[in-house]
């Protein structure tokens, strides 16, 4: 029993020395992006899950610059790619190039895409043929690829920040459902306030942009992740969770509502992703566990993309977002 509440001890210390460390985090990533606090909480959320997430916005609105600075302060090597309908697969994973021996032997030598990074920003990823964004598939699910029949494992950890422009849909392909559902959130960027977009006008235009400073190190943000999955969590919490996700299918268990306008609904990845996401809210908040409201929090940026309307509903001008706003009255 002694050795039990030691233990506790120590992960009640760790804890709090990690909550420390990223406000730290947050302090530093504000220094350079502005007004967007909520996209930031979301984006750390969801490294701190160990999961993936697509940025949705206008361009403009500091999408690349978040990832690139994410990739700066939690210490984590960060490549970037610009999607683009010409992109091949072999461009982002890597492809094997003939080599020639001092002996003159022949053999094939693996070079690695920019995939191989712990930190990859995908931008304007449905601009990219089917085909190609298939090819993140295996990386983002079992962080490892194969090519030619070898598996090659990704550095750790591995995360994915892909971004999409909601506004000018020619010439794309939109993500399949198996590719969203890797996501762990979709977090939809708005245009800053007006106090914000001010204090940018002066940050940015000036002699020095300002770069934000690396705060952790790889293996602290390991330890973080780690740390997340030790959070206790509630029984209620945990029946909150089954309870809007389970609500939110077409079925026996959904309303009539849900069943006369939604196509589909959220996978159990979709509960998975609020297990993790409110233990990683609550450590990012300073909290020692999380609370329903943390579910009700997440609960937009985890289902927008796993649920689609069918041709009903969209006929009768129903949308996503309020069958989510009304789904979270399940919570009170």
């Amino acid at each position: 029993m002694a050795n039990i509440k030691e233990a506790n001890k120590e992960i009640l210390k760790e804890l709090e020395a990690t909550g420390e460390r990223l406000e730290k985090v947050r302090a530093e990533i504000g220094k350079v992006i502005f007004g967007q606090n909520q996209v930031v909480e979301l984006a750390l959320t969801a490294i701190l899950a160990g999961g993936h997430a697509l940025l949705v916005g206008a361009p403009g609105l500091a999408k690349t610059k978040l990832a690139t600075n994410l990739g700066r302060v939690l210490g984590l090597d960060e490549k970037r790619v610009q999607f683009t309908p010409d992109l091949m697969p072999a461009d982002i994973l890597g492809s094997e190039v003939l080599d020639e021996t001092e002996k003159g032997r022949r053999q094939f030598r693996f070079v690695p895409g920019p995939v191989f990074c712990q930190l990859l920003m995908a931008d304007e990823i449905n601009r990219a043929s089917p085909r190609t964004q298939s090819a993140l598939l295996q990386a983002m699910q079992e962080h490892h690829v194969t090519v030619a029949g070898v598996r090659h494992d990704l550095p750790k950890p591995f995360h994915v920040l892909a971004t999409q422009n909601p506004i000018e849909q020619e010439g794309t392909y939109p993500l399949p459902e198996a590719q969203l559902d890797r996501f762990m959130f979709q977090i939809d960027v708005p245009y800053p306030s007006l106090e914000a977009e001010r204090r940018m006008l002066f940050a940015t235009t000036g002699e020095d942009d300002e770069m934000a400073a690396k705060v952790l190190k790889t293996a602290e943000l390991i330890s973080a992740q780690r740390l997340t999955r030790l959070i206790p969590v509630g029984e209620q919490v945990t029946d909150a969770i089954l309870r809007v996700v389970r609500a939110a299918r077409p079925g026996e268990e959904a309303s009539k509502e849900i069943n006369h306008g939604v196509a589909w609904g959220p996978s159990p990845r979709a509960s998975q992703a609020l297990m993790l996401g409110i233990r990683a809210r609550a450590l990012l908040q300073g909290r020692l566990s999380p609370s329903i409201d943390d579910v009700a929090e997440l609960v937009g940026p985890v289902f927008k993309h796993r649920m689609a309307l069918n041709f009903t509903a969209r006929a009768e001008g129903e949308t996503i977002e309020a069958i989510i706003a009304r789904q979270k009255n399940l919570l009170a």
